[in-house]
């Protein structure tokens, strides 16, 4: 009798984006190599998640690969996280090694969610020593592996929203909305230098990435239960830009575009930056509104 792996069908390349519920354990990578044995050899994503955190993770498939940047500059994530206090590790968060702890007993509660709240608006924070950012070539993470000096990196960061969801000291649970790129683990270890007793990040779960929620998510057991439903939970590339407005364009101006050359920009869409062009195969190309009254090819997604 024939293995299960061999009677199974491999699904097609898709195009278009997959919003996986990443579950706690895994790198982001390694659910990109279950998506590849799925068939789905051009792949990539658009912002990873740490190892220990869970939730929306957006993969990008097939000619989607091409729109990374757009969506990583797109919009806002929400987290929801728990930080403990009094503990503090060399990774900032669960994962790391302990290198202190202090009592948290005379700790208010009030302060700690004036501390949180103070977050929103402009931000500057310190990047983990244990990140994937880079000094001079080289990521922290294998400075700090190394047992070498790691220099204080900053990075400006925008904190929309940050509530505290609940408190049972010296665990808090928080919701922060913020700018893409931002470091949930710093919030926990600026919480912790703030209240003067540290803290590190013990749950971190990704909620929403622009413009999908968990809601819009499928999981790994689920994709590998049913390969052949994985074309169901792909959305179009219009789905991922919703603020990018479309245009259909003849099949004279898809060749043009097709060739690197602009195309008149209609009147109605001459105040838009950015416009998703579409013919009648599907979406022909990322374009920019230039010179008030033209649209230049930003990033063709014809295959």
């Amino acid at each position: 009798m024939p293995s299960s792996t061999q009677t199974m069908q491999i699904p097609a390349q898709q195009h278009g984006v997959l919003v996986l519920n990443k579950p706690s354990g895994p790198t982001s990578n390694r659910c990109l190599s279950v998506l590849k044995r799925l068939g789905q050899k051009k792949i990539g994503h658009a912002g990873t998640l740490d190892p220990m955190a869970d939730g929306v993770l957006l993969l990008l498939l097939g000619t989607a690969t091409r729109i990374s940047n757009y969506l990583l500059e797109a919009g806002c994530k929400v987290y929801s996280a728990t930080a403990r206090l009094g503990l503090e590790t060399d990774t900032w968060d669960a994962e790391g090694r302990t290198v202190s702890e202090k009592p948290w007993q005379d700790v208010r509660a009030e302060d700690v969610a004036n501390v949180i709240s103070s977050f929103e608006g402009e931000l500057e924070q310190i990047v983990p020593p244990y990140s994937a950012a880079k000094s001079n070539g080289q990521p922290l993470y294998r400075l700090a592996r190394a047992g070498r000096d790691v220099p204080v990196k900053l990075k400006n960061v925008h904190i929309f929203r940050a509530e505290v969801l609940s408190m049972e000291l010296p665990l808090v649970h928080f919701r922060v909305t913020c700018s893409s790129g931002t470091y949930i683990r710093s919030l926990a270890h600026s919480l912790g230098m703030r209240v003067g007793c540290g803290a590190t990040l013990t749950r971190l779960t990704r909620e929403y990435s622009h413009p999908f929620g968990l809601n819009q998510s499928v999981t790994l057991d689920e994709l590998n239960a049913d390969p052949q439903g994985l074309s169901r939970h792909v959305h179009s590339i219009e789905e991922a830009l919703p603020e990018w407005p479309v245009l259909s364009v003849s099949s004279e101006h898809a060749a043009r575009v097709r060739n690197g050359m602009s195309i008149p920009c209609p009147q109605d869409l001459r105040c838009a930056q950015n416009v998703l062009l579409k013919d009648e195969g599907g979406v022909l190309a990322l374009a920019k509104v230039t010179d008030g009254a033209r649209l230049t090819v930003a990033r063709g997604l014809w295959s």
